[in-house]
Parts: C-alpha cells; structure tokens; sequence
C-alpha cells in the first residue's frame, strides 16, 4: 500500500535525523499498553461514520481531502500556520517555496504538503495521549486513516514532549533550502519562550510593532545568524513575495494562531503525562498491594507524590506560569483571532478564557481553555480532582507561592468567576470565594 512505501521510504530518509526510541518506555506496558490499546478520539469517531456512510470525504484535485477533512473535524482554515523547515516526516517535499501547512482545533492537528502522498493527522486521546494517523491523498470510496504506532513516536516521545506521545514545535536556523543550520542550534517553544527566539524556519503574517522573531527568514551566512539579520522578516503581512500563496487555502500563516498552536501542544502534552503517569501509578498501586497481600484499597505515598507531581506541572501551565510577555501590541493578519474568541464558553458577564490580550501577553485572562477539553474533562478523578482543588487553592488566594505570583487578585477574581459560571467540575468544588 502507498502508506507502508512512502514509511519505508521515510524510515530510510531519516535515519541520522531521528532520537533513539525503544519499546520499553513505560507507556507501551501495561496498563497503557500505547502501541496496541484501542483508541477513542476525533479520528476514530470520524472513521466510523465513514464507514457506515454517515459522512463522505470529497476529493479535490487542488487539495486532495484536505477541504472536506477540516470540515468534517470542524477545524478553520484560520487556523494555518505554514512552516518551511525540513523539520517533520514529508521533508523532501518541504521548503522556503513549499511551505508544508499545519491547521488545529482543541482536538486535532493536520499537516498538509503540497503534492504530498499522505496527509498527516495527530488526535488529542482521552487514554493514550495523542495518537498519530495518515490518511492516503488518493481519491477512494472510502478512505481510511492508518494508525502510526511506530515510526512517529521517534521524534514524537522523547524528552521534548515530557517522555510521552505528544507533540513539538521547534524554531531552527534555516538555509535555502529550508535544511536546519544544526551547528547553530534550536529552540523548543511554547508559552514560555520569548518571541525572539520563535518561528525561526516558519512564514508569520502579523503586525508586532518594534517586536522581533526569526520567522520570514533565510540564513545565508551562519556566520551573520544574529537576530539583526532579519530586518526584513517583520511585519509581514503578504507572503506573496515569497512563495505562490494561492496554492494554499488561504495566504495566511497568522501569528495569533502561531501564539496559540503553541501554547496548545504543550499543554496537550502536560495533559498527556498528567493522565499516564496517574494511570501508571495506579497500576503500580494495585500489583503492589496484590504481590504483599495488602488490602485492594490501600494507597501508597509514592504512587501519590507521582500524581501530584504530575498534576503540578499542568497546574502551572494551565495557569500560564512564566509565560513570555511583551511591549508592543501583536495584531494578526486572518479571522482567527475573532473566530477563536467567539467560541466561548461565556460567563453571566460575558467574559471567557478564550478572549485575547495580545497587548502584553496571549490571554486576558490566564488560565488555559484546554480545560474545557474532552483530554481534560476525561482525566483520571485522581488527578483531575487534585487539579482542581489546587486550582481552588490559588484562585481564591490560599496559595500565594512565587510560581503564580504572576497572578494579581483581580486576575484570579475573574478566572474564578468564569470557571464558576462555565465549568461544573470546578464549580461543585469551589466553596471558597477569592479575596
């Protein structure tokens, strides 16, 4: 099949490129068991109403499935953001003049090349994490995604993404052909990093102001890779000039949406190790208590501090500690922002977590909207209660600590007020009212 060659192909390709991985990481054991458990997610759920005819994907000679794809997963064409590094599985067909486009929702990401055998398809999964797919570019009566159990685990479950299934965005220094310049280093992103050192190898359409960042940019002489170089990669708001934007969907690769594609994948990844380490450690728990004949129930502080630890780290990005501020004001250049903010939930005031700052920071109000996700909502209740009630905690200013000092009182005020209004799970718990 087109799917299996074009792996083996990739296998081949990116051989010197790709981090070690093995088979014994904790996640392909019991009770995980990532590469042979069932999944539950968009994906699977779309697969099966293809198959029953509930729903057909159309095929476009210009896009392939792409189109009827994003529509049928409810994903904006708003939401592309285009990277031309060689830095993901279809690289050859990857570069400064074929930028490979990335689209997203809460739930989903999809890659898209041009001329590309496959379409890449990566699904936010309530008991594996993420779960990785392709999907044929190729016209059939019912197409059918193929599961990836392998071959993009090994840049995809490294130390990077926190040691499990996840995703990674990267900024690199790159050369004409869009190859990163390794000896000059990368950088990983997500909220935390400050713009200077994001989008290096990515197209980013945006008003910033006196703001710099590597996107827009070619290296030419590694010897001159100073930020300064790049001069003429801000404030871009036509990508015409370099590369035929009408080949692709829209001719945008909108720094909001860059802002927030960021500040999701990790999240999705602090998700992930928040729900395998809760079920791994629940499972040691459990073999503990049979193999010493101690009662079912009985609770072991290291399979607690394990929880807790992991339910700390989501904690702290979900309510955007050390996240990177700014000093001018960032304007996008497509509808995404005004469509992103209009989803909601609201609160009795009109006011939700989805609405932008974009002045000094992403968020007006700084508690991530991935906790109104499925990966949230369908966390193991010992680690989404403790969530919660440390949420609580420092919302209504019992927790002081310098990790959410970034928080004024008002700021919380309003988070609790929102949760209270729009998220019953926190709403049940909160009994104490903010000062």
């Amino acid at each position: 099949m087109r799917h299996l060659r074009w792996l083996a192909a990739l296998a081949a390709s990116w051989g010197c490129w790709l981090p070690a991985w093995g088979q014994n990481a904790d996640f392909e054991r019991e009770p995980i068991s990532y590469r042979t458990a069932p999944a539950d997610n968009v994906v699977t759920a779309l697969q099966s109403r293809l198959d029953r005819g509930e729903v057909r994907l159309k095929w476009s000679e210009e896009h392939g499935y792409l189109p009827s794809l994003l529509e049928a997963l409810g994903v904006p064409k708003s939401s592309q953001v285009l990277v031309f590094s060689k830095t993901s599985l279809q690289r050859e067909r990857i570069g400064p003049k074929t930028p490979r486009a990335i689209y997203f929702n809460d739930d989903v990401y999809i890659g898209y090349c041009l001329g590309g055998e496959v379409m890449e398809v990566s699904a936010v999964d309530p008991q594996l994490g993420t779960v990785f797919y392709t999907l044929d570019q190729v016209p059939e009566e019912k197409p059918r995604f193929f599961r990836q159990r392998d071959n993009c685990l090994s840049c995809h479950a490294s130390s990077a993404t926190g040691g499990v299934p996840g995703h990674l965005v990267r900024s690199v220094f790159p050369d004409r052909r869009g190859l990163p310049i390794l000896s000059l280093g990368s950088y990983r992103t997500d909220h935390t990093s400050p713009l200077e050192e994001r989008w290096g190898g990515w197209y980013v359409t945006g008003r910033h102001g006196r703001l710099m960042h590597m996107g827009n940019w070619i290296v030419e002489n590694k010897q001159e890779a100073e930020l300064s170089a790049n001069q003429k990669g801000q404030n871009i708001t036509d990508l015409r000039p370099f590369f035929t934007v009408g080949r692709y969907l829209t001719p945008h690769s909108d720094i909001v949406a860059l802002l927030v594609l960021e500040h999701q994948v990790e999240c999705h990844n602090r998700l992930t190790k928040a729900l395998l380490e809760t079920r791994l450690a629940l499972h040691y728990e459990q073999t503990l208590n049979r193999e010493l004949g101690e009662p079912a129930g009985k609770q072991w502080e290291s399979a607690r501090r394990r929880i807790q630890t992991a339910g700390e780290q989501l904690l702290e990005y979900l309510l955007f500690s050390k996240q990177a501020t700014w000093t001018e004001p960032i304007q996008g250049t497509s509808s995404f922002a005004e469509e992103f903010a209009a989803r909601g939930p609201f609160d009795r005031q009109g006011r939700s977590l989805r609405q932008f700052d974009l002045n000094r920071r992403l968020f007006r109000y700084p508690c991530s909207y991935l906790i109104y996700s499925r990966a949230f909502r369908e966390l193991p209740p010992e680690v989404k209660g403790y969530v919660l009630r440390r949420l609580q905690e420092v919302l209504s200013g019992a927790d002081t600590s310098a990790r959410f000092a970034h928080l004024t009182a008002a700021e919380r005020r309003a988070i609790h007020e929102i949760l209270q209004d729009t998220l019953p799970d926190y709403a049940a718990l909160a009994t104490t009212k903010p000062k």
